[in-house]
């Protein structure tokens, strides 16, 4: 059996073109970096552009970078391709905003950069879409202070291995660090909207950040807050399928499963699970402990038929409540956006989830989802603050019903 199975692999890659043998692993590395949530539309072809990102200057769209001659990036050399990606410089010499996280792709490898670059020239379709402009106030629009930003906020091109760690270590922190970007989302921002940190060396990486009415959580140690409940194993899991025994992803995260983490092999997760386990608490904070059993009126009618009176879930599909990270997250902006607008599905490698949470946009009103949210936010031992009415009310007036379209772009 196992010469036969040895043969149909040798068959296997003998049928397989030339050109996706040499793009493979080039897919890999898109894959890690999740290019194509950012640079796809909802509805368009993959890597084409057009998806509208909302910043504090404005709306940027982000850009067509399938290899058309005329619209995407067809012209680039590879040195072209490397200084946008790396360097966050245009083939005409504009500067992007920093919306393309390259102050993470930076760390990316000559090795990876090269092999993106094939993979985008020969295994992606070219799309002919003009990419339609930003919309930035004209004093904001300049692109020169730009250079400045980048003097100041990002670092020079290429991943330092640290040598107090081995292999495996250093593998997760290359994929967390660098194509993985996951420190865009999950870093707090400072004063000129810049990461506070790009690497481990620093406390403010991953300590977990508010971006479009989402709060990431931190990624660190913290027991309440962060990853301190979870094992290795959870954290493979969870990048893998999108969900485990503590959580389901959810807003921003679920981009990141439906197109990225579930596609690299189960030795890099393992690398990546080895190097968040390894950041320490970066707060103080009220560890959850179990308590009696609470009830409220408004939880009972309309969140306990699927998280259960005690708050424990029926995980892996209907995630607990009580000891849940986002829950008692400082910033509850995560917990009401689901609440009033549900959840878009979860589709992993093509298949899409069967639970999601649903809206109660419609059905409660800012007062009532409060209410809710205030009380699981303090029952069962959690220790979180009451959530505002305003907060409420403000998210519902920003912020739309999750689409039940199944968003999974293939990428050739």
């Amino acid at each position: 059996m196992k010469r036969i199975g040895l043969l149909a692999a040798l068959l296997a890659g003998l049928a397989m073109p030339a050109w996706a043998q040499d793009t493979a692993a080039g897919e890999y590395i898109v894959r890690a970096a999740d290019c194509v949530a950012c640079h796809s539309a909802p509805g368009g072809k993959a890597f084409a552009g057009g998806l509208k990102m909302g910043t504090p200057l404005g709306t940027i769209s982000a850009t067509n970078i399938t290899p058309d001659i005329e619209t995407g990036i067809g012209s680039y050399t590879l040195e072209d391709f490397d200084r946008a990606v790396r360097r966050g410089i245009a083939r005409d010499g504009h500067h992007l905003y920093p919306v393309m996280p390259y102050p993470s792709y930076a760390k990316l490898s000559d090795a990876d950069v090269a092999a993106m670059y094939e993979y985008f020239m020969r295994a992606v379709r070219p799309v002919r879409q003009v990419n339609p402009p930003n919309e930035i106030p004209l004093l904001l629009s300049m692109r020169w202070p730009m250079a400045i930003w980048n003097a100041v906020f990002t670092e020079s091109p290429g991943f330092k291995p640290d040598p107090r760690h081995d292999a495996q270590w250093n593998r997760g922190a290359y994929l967390v660090e660098g194509p993985g970007h996951c420190g865009a989302c999950h870093t707090p921002r400072g004063w000129a909207m810049q990461e506070k940190a790009l690497g481990a060396a620093d406390a403010a990486y991953l300590a977990g950040a508010t971006l479009d009415d989402w709060s990431a959580p931190s990624l660190r140690q913290n027991k309440a807050t962060g990853l301190g409940g979870w094992t290795e194993v959870d954290i493979a899991a969870f990048l893998k399928t999108g969900r485990n025994a503590h959580s389901s992803a959810f807003g921003s995260m679920r981009d990141v499963i439906n197109n990225s983490t579930p596609y690299l092999s189960d030795v890099d997760l393992a690398a990546i699970a080895v190097y968040l386990k390894s950041l320490p608490a970066s707060a103080a904070e009220t560890a959850y402990s179990p308590a009696p059993v609470t009830t409220n009126a408004l939880y009972a009618s309309h969140c306990q038929s699927c998280h259960r009176e005690a708050g424990e879930g029926a995980p892996p599909f209907m995630p607990p409540l009580a000891g849940n990270a986002a829950v008692v997250d400082p910033d509850p902006a995560s917990l009401i956006n689901i609440t009033l607008n549900g959840a878009a599905p979860l589709v992993v490698k093509g298949r899409p989830d069967a639970y999601r949470m649903p809206q109660f946009r419609e059905q409660l009103s800012n007062q009532q989802i409060a209410e809710i949210l205030s009380f699981i936010r303090s029952a069962w031992g959690n220790h979180a603050a009451a959530v505002p009415v305003q907060d409420v009310a403000e998210q519902r007036k920003r912020t739309d019903p999750a689409s039940d379209r199944v968003v999974f772009l293939r990428m050739r």
